[in-house]
């Protein structure tokens, strides 16, 4: 199946996905952080990235951006649970618009997550961001 790296500062969003894309046959590695995970990146072949926005260190956006640059086809999904959406941007449609395929709200159930990563993975998916058809 795919090799997958997650980006995420809370350890336990990362344990639930290592276990949830384990259980699907994926090999998952995992990043506190924008940085460790642009490291991982650099030193290794991951066919997908699931990354937070919200980090210390780095966020999710600036690591997206410079993956784009070092890695154009590695397909990015974004997840994020920013509180309530009225008083904040919408960085999950933002992050898209910046070179995400697909974003994902916190909290997801596993059947969302399955789904985000199976579309993600089709051949030529990193080309299309979440709106494209």
């Amino acid at each position: 199946m795919a090799r997958i790296l997650i980006i995420d500062d809370d350890e336990a969003i990362r344990s639930v996905l290592t276990v949830l894309l384990a259980n699907k046959n994926h090999e998952v590695v995992t990043a506190q952080n924008g940085r460790r995970g642009l490291e991982a990146i650099e030193n290794d072949h991951f066919d997908l990235l699931i990354t937070d926005i919200f980090m210390p260190e780095m966020d999710g956006l600036e690591a997206m951006r410079l993956v784009r640059k070092s890695k154009p086809d590695l397909p990015i999904i974004v997840m994020s649970g920013s509180g309530n959406q009225d008083a904040t941007p919408d960085f999950l449609a933002m992050a898209t618009k910046l070179g995400a395929i697909q974003s994902i709200p916190k909290p997801f159930r596993p059947a969302e997550l399955f789904e985000v990563v199976e579309k993600s993975l089709r051949p030529g998916s990193a080309n299309k961001t979440a709106g494209s058809p």
